[in-house]
């Protein structure tokens, strides 16, 4: 499969231009969606999931016009929304058993052994019976990523889907999700760089609904071989250094204010070189659109 994205664009009633001429190729796999709250992340999302027009551009999953064949897109799409709501007094089994009717699995045997299959994928058969207005956030969210994977879906995508993990639940998503990308095109949106290094073969940086940087995170972080350099300073003396150089991301430590900047000389002034990682390429591009200061 297949996904191509070309020239799309959204301004909502309010005038926010939320997408400004998005164009990006995804093909099965893992595909990370890095950028900052208010990105336009969601709103691309959204637009891919049938849930609201864009003003131009197209969206093709191979040959399928997703803009304007809703219906037949739906039937290969997985979806879990940044803000997932649930039935509270309706069982995690009971809910995925009717969701499973509503994708066109009418055998019932065959819905009972993927409901099983699911609940245990995302550890939560112990809880099969539990209504899920008594589950927990991370609960919640567990059973978001199974409905999404309800029908075998053709494309998969999870909008901020570790928000409220713990780091073992963390662990066995990543891992559910690695298993998912062999054969299916899986887009996830995060804010959450450390997801998009641990999971995504190809990725995709936006800011203020525009498409930043797009490739692979090993070359994108190699391309900054020997540019990055770090220092810790006092936290008053920040300004002094954002006049004369490129800061591109800032992180309190014991009292002291540890920045890094991004030069292709080396600097002198007590900087010594770091390695550079997929947060330095994130930071690095998204700097000039976005205060260091709130990053």
């Amino acid at each position: 499969m297949k996904l191509q994205i070309n020239s799309l664009s959204k301004t909502y009633a309010n005038g926010v231009h939320a997408l400004k001429d998005v164009s990006l190729t995804l093909n099965n796999g893992m595909f990370g969606l890095l950028g900052p709250n208010g990105a336009g992340k969601s709103s691309l999302m959204r637009t891919i999931a049938t849930l609201q027009e864009a003003d131009k551009g197209s969206i093709f999953l191979d040959d399928l016009d997703v803009l304007k064949n809703k219906t037949q897109v739906r039937q290969l799409l997985g979806y879990l929304p940044q803000e997932f709501g649930v039935y509270p007094k309706i069982s995690a089994e009971r809910m995925l058993d009717h969701i499973a009717q509503l994708k066109g699995i009418g055998n019932a045997a065959e819905r009972k052994e993927l409901v099983g299959s699911l609940l245990e994928n995302v550890n939560l058969s112990k809880d099969r019976k539990k209504h899920l207005g008594t589950f927990s956030g991370g609960m919640k969210q567990r059973f978001g990523i199974a409905q999404a994977l309800i029908g075998n879906p053709k494309l998969i995508i999870v909008d901020e889907p570790t928000a409220g993990l713990d780091p073992a639940e963390r662990n066995r998503f990543y891992n559910l999700l690695s298993q998912l990308g062999e054969n299916t095109i899986v887009i996830l949106s995060t804010h959450i760089v450390e997801d998009v290094s641990t999971l995504c073969a190809n990725f995709a940086i936006i800011c203020q609904g525009e498409v930043l940087y797009a490739g692979q995170p090993d070359t994108a972080v190699n391309e900054l071989e020997g540019k990055i350099y770090s220092k810790a300073i006092n936290k008053a003396d920040l300004n002094f250094y954002k006049d004369d150089f490129s800061v591109i991301s800032t992180q309190l430590k014991t009292g002291q204010l540890h920045i890094r900047i991004i030069q292709d000389v080396e600097p002198g002034n007590g900087f010594i070189a770091a390695t550079p990682n997929l947060e330095d390429v994130y930071f690095s591009n998204i700097a000039t659109r976005v205060d260091v200061n709130t990053i």
